[in-house]
């Protein structure tokens, strides 16, 4: 590895990696025999099946997945740290440090490796806005997640694994910045800028054989922002996307959109019917009597609207595991004694477990565990959450060496006419196993989603009147554009790694400030005063 360190492949499913120093952008790796080869082999939608897991943890923080990295400073000074942004508060003159730390054993080459070793072909990658820039005084660490990313990137490559890029923060938080604070709008256009940032570099050719799908947004709340809301910012954000891309199978990446916790409905169903190659991502992640129905809603899905991923699941079937619900929290599950001590689990509880893993599996089809594995506890001297850990699963016989050991777990449980035939609407997949390359009307949404999703929305009810819409803060396009760095390689100095921006066409500059305006606190604007005057600059 870069650091002078070295570990054994092992491989049993027919996997290879493949590099080579002096032409660091070649054909990679082959995950195993059954997944493409990156760099000279397509991945087909219907024809292919993702199995993944989650790098939680890794380039956005959580403590219940990291926690000795939270142990050191929680109730250690007077911070209150519950996030990553207090985190970085607490961590103060010492954040850059201990965050590069963590960033670079957290996760490694050999994780990669190992991924591919436990029969798996993606990982879908957790990022913050700060990979990119802060403004103000948000206290995160800039841009020294986005050279891990790229790090990802090299590594997925070699040893054959895509991944799936999710903006998992977005300024002023997802879970609440429309309905529930003026700067709503605002916010909402400087995550615009945002996913054109991270799609103009990975759609380039250095890149996009390995970055296949790109998440907007993570678990949007839907029922507290609302739908208008929700379709509106999702809509907007398609718009960006695809006028940067173009539309078309290898034009760009996947845009994957969030389910908002409403599960697979006829919401979701007709959202956007004809848009260009859009992933639907549910995350069932609590326990539900019965798998199957997640079989039937995403075979459903995958008939009607196209691509759905199930991309965060896990095998807990109670809310035990040190800080699963925050720190300082209490698990609602009674005694979580037994459920906590993995080394004490018997057979029977490692079949039943086994179980779950597998029934899930097989329903969401192409899913994405989380997550690859939560750090040891300084405290419990242990890992905390093991029903939340895939790699100590697969080591400890709950989860399946073999994820293909999934399929066909649900068919007794589901009729011929319930089953997913491979066959997604034409626009859903680029045109990808049709005579032309583009279908005929390929991104060309029904004229009544266009005319009903606009952004701004027309209202933000209950919280703002059509008439005080034109009130909100809002940022204008007039501000210069951030190009995100590429890698640079030792063996290739010379080696064409891409100016960051793959469409010179695409020329709309970024959202920012408008001069001469005053803005509320973009991440405490929930009950500031609404402007009595629109604000138009000095």
């Amino acid at each position: 590895m870069s650091d002078g360190t070295t570990f054994t492949y092992t491989n049993t499913f027919g996997g290879d990696w493949a590099e080579d120093p002096t032409s660091p952008f070649a054909a990679g790796g082959k995950a195993q025999s059954w997944s493409k080869r990156i760099g000279s082999e397509d991945w087909v939608w219907g024809q292919d099946v993702a199995r993944g897991v989650n790098l939680g943890g890794w380039l956005v923080t959580e403590p219940f997945i990291c926690p000795s990295l939270y142990e050191k400073y929680v109730n250690k000074s007077d911070i209150v740290v519950v996030d990553e942004w207090t985190l970085a508060l607490a961590m103060g003159k010492d954040l850059a440090s201990e965050m590069e730390t963590h960033y670079k054993t957290f996760i490694t080459e050999q994780d990669f490796a190992d991924i591919a070793g436990a029969g798996l072909n993606w990982v879908r990658i957790p990022l913050g806005f700060w990979a990119i820039e802060t403004i103000g005084d948000e206290p995160f660490l800039v841009g020294t997640s986005w050279s891990y990313f790229l790090k990802a990137i090299e590594w997925g490559r070699k040893y054959g694994i895509r991944i799936f890029l999710d903006l998992h923060a977005l300024p002023g938080s997802q879970n609440g910045w429309v309905s529930h604070g003026t700067m709503g709008i605002a916010n909402a256009e400087r995550t615009l800028t945002y996913l054109r940032i991270l799609t103009e570099f990975v759609s380039q050719d250095q890149y996009r054989d390995v970055v296949g799908i790109v998440g907007i947004v993570n678990e949007i709340l839907w029922a507290t922002i609302g739908q208008t809301s929700v379709q509106s910012f999702y809509y907007a954000a398609y718009q960006a996307i695809r006028t940067s891309t173009g539309i078309g199978s290898g034009a760009g990446p996947y845009i994957a959109i969030h389910e908002g916790f409403q599960g697979v409905s006829r919401i979701l169903l007709r959202f956007l019917s004809g848009a260009d190659r859009i992933a639907l991502d549910q995350h069932p992640v609590r326990p539900i009597p019965s798998p199957s129905a997640w079989a039937l809603a995403t075979n459903l899905s995958s008939k009607a609207f196209g691509v759905t991923l199930g991309g965060e699941w896990s095998t807990a079937v109670n809310d035990c595991g040190l800080w699963l619900n925050g720190i300082g929290s209490t698990p609602g599950y009674p005694d979580c004694t037994v459920w906590d001590d993995w080394t004490s689990y018997n057979a029977s509880t490692i079949a039943g477990l086994k179980n779950v893993a597998l029934a899930s599996m097989d329903a969401l089809q192409n899913f994405f565990f989380w997550t690859w594995k939560i750090g040891n506890s300084t405290q419990l001297g242990t890992s905390s959450s093991p029903l939340w850990h895939y790699q100590l699963g697969v080591q400890k016989g709950w989860i399946p060496k073999d994820p293909r050991e999934a399929i066909g777990h649900c068919a007794s449980v589901l009729s011929s006419s319930q089953i997913f035939d491979g066959s997604y609407p034409a626009t859903a997949t680029g045109g990808v196993g049709l005579q032309n390359s583009v279908p005929s009307g390929a991104g060309t949404v029904e004229a009544a989603q266009t005319s009903s999703h606009a952004f701004p929305p027309p209202s933000l009810s209950p919280s703002f009147s059509p008439s005080q819409m034109s009130l909100l803060p809002t940022y204008t396009a007039t501000g210069t554009l951030k190009t995100l760095f590429a890698p640079t390689f030792t063996a290739a100095p010379k080696a064409t790694v891409g100016s960051g921006w793959n469409n010179s066409a695409d020329t709309q500059l970024a959202y920012v400030t408008v001069a001469g305006c005053s803005y509320p606190d973009p991440w405490n604007a929930v009950n500031a005063t609404l402007p009595t005057a629109t604000c138009t600059g000095s």
